[in-house]
This record gives C-alpha cells, sequence and structure tokens, in this order.
C-alpha cells in the first residue's frame, strides 16, 4: 500500500461509516412506515414481521437486525408517534400569546392527522384495548409532559388570559377532536358525502376545530389577516 493511499484511508473509512449511518436511517424509517401501516390495519396482536417485512420489502432478517422483537418495533412505532405529535406543540413558555401557541398546535395536529392517518389508528386501538404494551410510557413520559405544559397554562389563567380549565381536560379534548379525522375520517367522508376532504374541507375543519377551543377558553380568535390564520396547514 502506498503512503498515499494510507494516509486516504481514515477518510474513506468515515465516508463509508457515514454511508452506512444513512442507509441504516432510512432503513429504520421506511421499516417503522410500514410497521405503522400494518399495526393499523391488523393491530398489534394481528400484525406479523413477515407482512411487515414484505410491506416494506425487505427480508424479516434485516427487521430483526433492527428491531429485536416485534414488540420492540411496535414501541417504537408508538414512541415515534408520540414524539411527533407532542413536538407538534414545541416549547411554549408563559410569554407566548395563547392564541398563537394554540392555533399552530391545532393546526398541525390537524396536519398530522391528514397526513399520517394510521399513526393516530395505532395509538387509538393500543388506548382501547387498555395500553398494555405503552401503559408505562403513558403514567410517565406523557403525564409529565402535559404537566410541563399545564404549568404555563395555569399561568396565562392566572392572568386573565385564558379561562380557568384544567389544563389535562384542554390537552384530552384537542386530541380527541383533531385526532377524529384520522380515527373516523370513513365516518367524516360519509357524512360529507366525499371520497376525501379536499384542501377547501380540510381547511373549514381546522378552521371550525380552531374557533370551538378557542372560544371555549375564552381567547380572542386571530383575525383574518394575521400571521397565525395565514399560516399554511
Amino acid at each position: 500500500m502506498s503512503e498515499a493511499t494510507a494516509s486516504d484511508l481514515p477518510a474513506k473509512i468515515v465516508s463509508a461509516t457515514r454511508r452506512r449511518g444513512r442507509i441504516g436511517e432510512r432503513n429504520r424509517r421506511e421499516i417503522l412506515t410500514a410497521a405503522e401501516r400494518v399495526f393499523a390495519r391488523r393491530g398489534y396482536r394481528g400484525a406479523r414481521l413477515d407482512e411487515i417485512a414484505e410491506e416494506v420489502a425487505l427480508p424479516k432478517a434485516n427487521l430483526l437486525y433492527y428491531f429485536k422483537s416485534k414488540e420492540a418495533l411496535y414501541e417504537a412505532v408508538i414512541a415515534d408517534i408520540l414524539e411527533v405529535w407532542l413536538g407538534a406543540l414545541g416549547e411554549i413558555s408563559v410569554d407566548d400569546d395563547p392564541a398563537e401557541a394554540l392555533t399552530g398546535y391545532i393546526q398541525r395536529k390537524m396536519a398530522l392527522s391528514k397526513e399520517r392517518p394510521e399513526a393516530s389508528r395505532v395509538f387509538a386501538m393500543e388506548v382501547i384495548t387498555g395500553a398494555p404494551v405503552i401503559g408505562g410510557y403513558l403514567q410517565g413520559y406523557l403525564r409529565a409532559w402535559v404537566e410541563r405544559q399545564g404549568t404555563v397554562f395555569r399561568t396565562w389563567q392566572r392572568r386573565g388570559m385564558m379561562a380557568d380549565l384544567p389544563p389535562e381536560h384542554v390537552f384530552f379534548t384537542i386530541w380527541a377532536v383533531t385526532q377524529t379525522y384520522a380515527d373516523f375520517a370513513p365516518q367524516v367522508t360519509a357524512v360529507l358525502g366525499v371520497d376525501r376532504l379536499d384542501d377547501g374541507e380540510f381547511r373549514d375543519a381546522v378552521e371550525t376545530v380552531t374557533a370551538i377551543v378557542l372560544r371555549g377558553l375564552g381567547i380572542p380568535i386571530p383575525a383574518a389577516g394575521s400571521t397565525v390564520a395565514r399560516r399554511q396547514i
């Protein structure tokens, strides 16, 4: 091996490692996406690793390389869903405008129901069956998250910026009304007489949900020309 070749070797190793890392992350993401679809169709008990492997077009051995079992894969799917959902609110502070913070949160949650309906259905089935796999996660991480956001809500309430209602139940309401557009999509489309919500109908849904939540909390609805009202869904 020449000296020039030897000096290039560390850089080549780093480059190859990075490529493998990118490929591994892409495979992991594709597996999670495929698993989300299968769990939404079959539930945890009905889903099989063989079907998930077929869905993602990878050998079953590849799935087990990234996730040691169906339960580990399911837990990763649920954790990913919660991370995206809770991240939709962002890091709010007592100095934020409640109308802007909640309007943005509702818009992003509604967008997630439109873009990732299977995620909502997976979570709904898990909770409906008593949360056998993620009960500890809900009692720990999710509860702590709600308590943390609730301290901001209570400060807004003391300042007279929103109605004095339990923050936990405010979140339950927002989750229920936004996720119904995913969990009960056939009911929504049947009542509206459409195959799927077009952009106009979806915009109507977002505006209606936002108005109901903000008015219920005694928060003025942003004017039509405001930055929040113009935010893209």
